[in-house]
């Protein structure tokens, strides 16, 4: 069985689906193939704080209506270090520009809903096996369906499958650039209201936590974990003694709450370059992963698929293909510039166990002091949290 379409895309995630969506306020056809449930990636928990130009760029292109409605707008963030909390004031280091917590799953529901809603296909539960003539004018994505090998024809393929997915490997001859932290992220989602109303990322000798949430209802936590540690090394009550002794402050108690949901992240920085070969191009953590930290990942994953989708319209609206050319040039100042400030804010914060930890502790804290006490050194911090709108 065969399917012919304009621009394959390979993965549901946010990046996909952006450019799925882009392509479409432009007349153009795309076809969308997920190895994963619809179900399943409606759930998956990823990251939830969105920069201000993602915001813009979904309520701009029709998508952004459930987000107003529901999202938690932060204009500050709060930094905790030897015992004080210091609020950052986001909204007036950077006038007009915030941070939005939404959860990638909402993002990715309401990308999905409005994809289907305008006659757009996605086939989920699609494994792609192969590829065929990337280096042509026609590829061929072959891939798997209800036990069914089926081929779809396109002009481009968007390969959005992640960091595991199998287009990044279609990129012969890439260069990577990696870094694997020596710690991991243990984190949780409770079933309680969060117990402050802003990000709490807390630098402590014991490791570090952050604070963050979902929705007025759910609370988002983490904590610096051993590599090795599994969710079975940790107990819900071993979870919140660990929290409190690195998040409560004098006149201030983290509120406890039933937990829904745990997970082990790794921690690493990873960069493939190039980022497109022939008529594949990739896109997100496909070509990318920055430590979460940052919040990064998914804001340059709809980056990425802006760009991507500009080059395609260009393409098809006016027959340049420059655009598409300087795809990965494109792309690499931003994803050097959130490589940068994810590895920074990782080293700011986390306790390192190496023969130069005391060193390094003390350098964290006469930064983080120096930052509190400078505007423009908290100006540059809040710029690039936020989101640079534009990265030369």
């Amino acid at each position: 069985m065969s399917e012919r379409t304009q621009v394959a895309i390979i993965g549901a995630g946010p990046a996909g689906l952006v450019i799925s969506h882009l392509l479409h306020l432009q007349g153009i056809e795309s076809v969308v193939l997920e190895r994963r449930s619809r179900d399943f990636v409606e759930k998956r928990l990823r990251a939830g704080l969105l920069e201000q130009r993602t915001v813009d760029l979904l309520i701009s292109t029709g998508v952004g209506e459930r987000l107003k409605r529901e999202a938690m707008v932060h204009t500050g963030v709060n930094f905790q270090f030897e015992g004080e909390r210091h609020r950052i004031p986001l909204d007036e280091l950077t006038p007009g520009r915030n941070v939005t917590i939404y959860g990638q799953q909402e993002v990715v529901k309401d990308l999905i809903a409005a994809r289907l809603a305008a006659g757009g296909v996605i086939h989920f539960e699609a494994e792609v096996e192969n590829f065929q003539g990337l280096d042509g004018d026609r590829p061929v994505v072959r891939y798997r369906q209800n036990g069914t090998s089926r081929e779809l024809h396109a002009d481009y393929v968007a390969g959005c499958d992640g960091f595991h997915g199998i287009c990044r490997s279609n990129v012969p001859n890439g260069k990577v650039f990696e870094k694997i932290y020596p710690f991991a992220w243990l984190g949780i989602l409770a079933q309680v209201a969060p117990s402050c109303e802003e990000l709490i990322y807390a630098r402590h000798e014991r490791g570090f936590a952050l604070h963050t949430m979902r929705t007025p209802k759910l609370t988002r936590l983490y904590l610096q974990c051993p590599t090795d540690d599994t969710v079975e090394d940790w107990s819900d009550d071993r979870i919140w003694t660990e929290l409190r002794a690195r998040l409560n402050m004098p006149d201030w108690t983290l509120e406890d709450g039933p937990i829904i949901d745990k997970s082990i992240t790794e921690m690493r920085s990873f960069v493939h370059e190039p980022m497109q070969h022939g008529r594949l191009f990739l896109a997100g953590d496909s070509a990318h992963i920055v430590p979460p930290t940052g919040a990064k990942g998914m804001n340059l994953a709809i980056s990425d698929a802006r760009i991507l989708a500009a080059a395609i319209i260009d393409f098809y609206k006016s027959g340049k293909k420059e655009p598409l050319a300087r795809y990965t040039a494109e792309c690499l100042p931003r994803v050097w510039r959130a490589q940068h400030f994810s590895w920074w804010w990782t080293t700011l914060f986390h306790r390192f166990d190496d023969e130069d930890a005391a060193f390094q502790q003390q350098l964290q804290v006469s930064q983080l002091r120096y930052m509190i006490s400078s505007k423009p050194a908290l100006t540059s911090m809040a710029e690039n949290y936020v989101g640079l709108e534009r990265v030369v």
